[in-house]
């Protein structure tokens, strides 16, 4: 069978250029021959000229200038530097350096005129005068240091000013607060006030000395803040926003988030998606990038014959699509290796925003301080409709983000060990105490810690101490389901629908206060009584608006044994601080996310209204602020403070019975299996009744009962038969 032939290919060639005519060569060498000969006979017959007109020009400008001449080429080259690696943005971005060296320039440009070495803008700097001219100098001197170094001005010129004004006064101090306090209020012997029963009536105003710096800061707040005209609702003063410290901004390098940036796209790239960073958003923790998914674009090649008939391949677009979200979502771990980060978040997309933002640890974090976000407009606005206004943190583009607890109405916090959850609970607690007095607000405090929460003790904001117990934490839990009741009964005789409407025309001792409890660790609760406190504080958590009782609730194992689905249900508005695994992490907020987070206050806080959740740095109170403020209500102790009758409560059994659960209808059943076999278990009841484990658990402790009441009856007939 014959072979057949098979055509033989035809060489293409891709895109490469033929060689060049030799003819194209010869005009090449001709018209360079041509400009050369243009160039060198004119200069040749006009070279006296040119060197008599150089020369005057030079003389000219050296006598303009002199040595000076070399801070005019330094103008001139920096902004050809500049544009060639393009970066003239820094004219505009550092601003305050350029116009700083410029001044430095000027005073050295002056300082050679002194020489005679300035030329004639050098002595035009200095002037007619030397004196003059030496003070010209100096200020320009001085003038540029503090633009181009402003931390350095400030150190120089405000530091003395505030050392001068904040400078001690011994014996002034003792004078000036006895006359100025007002003759009811007795200022606390220490640092940490005791509560209203330990307090001393007779108090020392000599600290100790180790506790002299923040006694004297104490003192000094009181003595300034302390007058009739600071602002004063009910006859209480409110704290002032200097009583909290002020945060030290830290200035990230736009230099590095530009570097990052493009290894973010460079990253991208080398896998094959097509992306470019459109916005960067510079915060506390992290940097969000936000990138724009680029194309996917399908190229063909086209084949085309030239005149000498040569193949070219050309490609050629055919169709594009947008990159899958998906696409770069799936390349967290190799943008952290290539970004050399601890781990990285991605946003997919940003709310309200067509981009995917990429969100990376900064190289120098900075805290967020209560004070910084207290002061912000968003904060304001909310404080202005709510006194439950609570400042959260900044978010990852700096913004800040504060939360009405009237409308949260409860908050549910959960967080591995030492990630922030108390320091959250504290700048909630400080933030409420800074805008409500005793008749507007009471607090309940749960820290079976007992080390956490203590501090708080000697305001006059809380129904009662601190509680440290397990068994008096479960008390107050029945009495506020007790006082929920209560205040629902005076809610309808006086037609009024919530607390505001009761309150609207009330003031001070009427007014029906709000009610925030705050929990430290609700394992520890949840160990003591589960049945009985997820009850409780699921019915609170479902009731409890109306009538101005709020939940703050936090713990460290976020357990589905610890946070249930029934409590989950009632707490809506949750945030999640560093957790372990993403099991905890679905736990808290039905979504992964938590454990990718860095700790020390970075949290992820879930409102409300909100599908997903939103990455914060939380405010950071220090204890020197806590004792500040604690010692400011503490020194307004006053006897017409209308107590809640908590105690008394207490002492009633009959308002604070513990719920009892109904006579299961398998007793009788129970008891007929009991008398037919010897061990009757949990598990044995489960799998012969075909009933659920809790309902088997339950069962078997009312069994058990029944059959010690039973073995009782039977051993005091027994007796009675005998006598």
């Amino acid at each position: 069978m014959a072979r057949k032939k098979t055509p033989k290919s035809r060489k293409t060639v891709k895109n490469t250029p033929k060689a060049q005519p030799q003819r194209q060569t010869r005009w090449g060498v001709v018209f360079g021959t041509l400009v050369v000969i243009a160039v060198v006979v004119p200069l040749a017959i006009l070279w006296d000229t040119i060197t008599a007109w150089v020369g005057d020009a030079a003389s000219s400008i050296w006598d303009a200038l002199g040595w000076g001449i070399l801070f005019v080429i330094l103008f001139i080259v920096t902004p050809l530097v500049l544009l060639r690696t393009q970066r003239l943005y820094l004219f505009t971005r550092r601003w305050n350096q350029w116009l700083g060296g410029v001044a430095i320039i000027v005073a050295a440009w002056g300082i050679l005129g002194l020489i005679d070495a300035g030329g004639s803008v050098g002595t035009g700097i200095i002037g007619k005068s030397e004196l003059g001219g030496h003070l010209r100098i100096a200020g320009l001197f001085v003038a540029g240091i503090i633009l181009m170094f402003p931390e350095v001005g400030y150190h120089i010129i405000v530091r003395p000013v505030q050392w001068w004004r904040n400078r001690p006064k011994r014996p002034v101090v003792t004078q000036t607060r006895q006359k100025q306090v007002a003759p009811t209020i007795t200022p606390a012997p220490t640092v940490k006030p005791a509560p209203p029963a330990t307090r001393p009536a007779t108090p020392t105003l000599t600290p100790p000395q180790p506790q002299r710096g923040l006694r004297q800061v104490a003192q000094d707040v009181w003595k300034r803040y302390g007058e009739p005209t600071s602002v004063t609702v009910d006859g209480w003063r409110l704290p002032p926003i200097d009583i909290l410290d002020k945060a030290t901004d830290i200035e990230f390098s736009e230099a590095d988030n530009m570097r990052r940036a493009e290894l973010i796209e460079e990253a991208l790239a080398s896998y094959g998606v097509e992306a470019k960073v459109v916005q960067i958003n510079a915060g506390p923790t992290v940097t969000q990038f936000g990138v724009e998914p680029g194309w996917d674009r399908r190229m063909k090649e086209v084949r085309q014959k030239d005149k000498d008939g040569n193949v070219q391949i050309t490609t050629k677009e055919v169709s594009k699509t947008r990159v899958k979200v998906e696409r770069i979502t799936s390349l967290s771990n190799d943008l952290a290796l290539a970004l050399a980060a601890p781990s990285i978040r991605i946003e997919a997309p940003v709310p309200g925003k067509s981009v995917v933002g990429i969100e990376v640890p900064n190289i120098v974090t900075s805290a967020v301080n209560l004070r910084g976000v207290i002061e912000t407009t968003q904060f304001q606005k909310i404080l202005g409709r709510s006194k439950l206004a609570v400042a959260l943190g900044k978010g990852a583009g700096g913004e800040a983000e504060a939360s009405d607890l009237g409308k949260m109405p409860h908050l549910l916090i959960a967080g591995a060990t030492g990630s922030g959850k108390t320091v959250c609970l504290n700048s909630i607690i400080c933030c409420l105490l800074m805008h409500n007095t005793p008749n507007d607000l009471r607090f309940i405090m749960i820290d079976p810690k007992r080390v956490e929460l203590t501090q708080f003790n000697s305001a006059p904001h809380l129904a009662v101490p601190v509680i440290v117990k397990t068994d008096k934490a479960l008390d107050s839990l029945r009495w506020l389901n007790y006082e929920m009741d209560k205040r629902y009964q005076q809610l309808a005789k006086s037609g009024a629908r919530n607390v505001e409407g009761y309150n609207k025309n009330k003031q001070g001792p009427e007014k029906m206060p709000y009610i925030v409890l705050v929990i430290d660790e609700l394992a520890d609760l949840m160990m003591a009584g589960f049945d009985e406190v997820e009850h409780i504080l699921c019915r609170l958590a479902q009731l409890a608006r109306a009538v101005g009782i709020h939940l703050v609730v936090a713990t460290q194992r976020p357990s589905v044994d610890v946070v249930t689905g029934l409590i989950k249900a009632n707490f809506p508005t949750r945030i999640s601080f560093a957790v372990t695994s993403q099991v905890d992490s679905r736990t808290i907020l039905d979504g992964a996310g938590a454990e990718k987070l860095l700790g020390r206050g970075d949290m992820l806080f879930m409102p409300t209204e909100a599908s997903k959740p939103k990455r914060l740095q939380g405010c950071f109170v220090s204890d020197t602020e806590t004792e500040r403020l604690v010692y400011f209500w503490g020194s307004q102790k006053r006897d017409d403070i209308t107590p809640l009758q908590i105690e008394d409560d207490l002492r009633a059994p009959s308002n604070l019975k513990i719920r009892e659960a109904p006579r299961d209808s398998l007793l009788e059943a129970a008891k007929q299996l009991a008398r037919e076999h010897e061990n009757v278990s949990t598990s044995f009841l489960q799998r012969r009744l075909q009933i659920g484990y809790p309902r088997a658990a339950r069962l078997k402790e009312q069994l058990d009962e029944e059959l010690a009441r039973e073995a009782e009856e039977g051993d005091e007939a027994i007796d009675e038969l005998e006598d």
